[in-house]
């Protein structure tokens, strides 16, 4: 039994992709726009779980950035007691693990992918997006 949930089309998903939220960093944001547009064309999203959108957003932009710091800095540097792992290389696993579950729970990856062939249409015309 697979512990992973399936990921179902909505009745009532969202019928267009609201704009990232500002506080996002700047890698979030774009992804984003890269991953919203494809959730909602699959009817795959709710208002309710932006929530989810904006995690794994944030966990990307954590790879980024820590990526960026160990390309810069290394994946060691020397302390008093000798050379140590970088703790952008924790964060770095980290975000990873999270991006990871959080895409699997939206159905981002080819595994969640293959278990969600709908694609039911709901009565969304009046979703009123300005109020999340």
């Amino acid at each position: 039994m697979s512990r992973t949930a399936t990921v179902t089309a909505l009745d009532g998903a969202l019928s267009r992709a609201p704009s990232p939220p500002p506080w996002l960093p700047k890698h979030g944001k774009a992804e984003w726009k890269r991953v919203l547009p494809v959730l909602v064309e699959a009817r795959k999203i709710g208002a309710h779980e932006l929530q989810t959108v904006e995690a794994y957003c944030v966990a990307v932009a954590r790879i980024r950035e820590a990526e960026e710091i160990v390309q810069r800095e290394g994946l060691t540097f020397m302390s008093q007691s000798g050379p140590k792992r970088h703790p952008a290389g924790t964060i770095l696993k980290d975000a990873m693990e999270s991006a990871r579950r959080l895409a699997d729970a939206l159905g981002l990856t080819p595994a969640a992918r293959a278990k969600n062939k709908g694609g039911a249409r709901g009565n969304d015309d009046t979703d009123d997006l300005s109020s999340i």
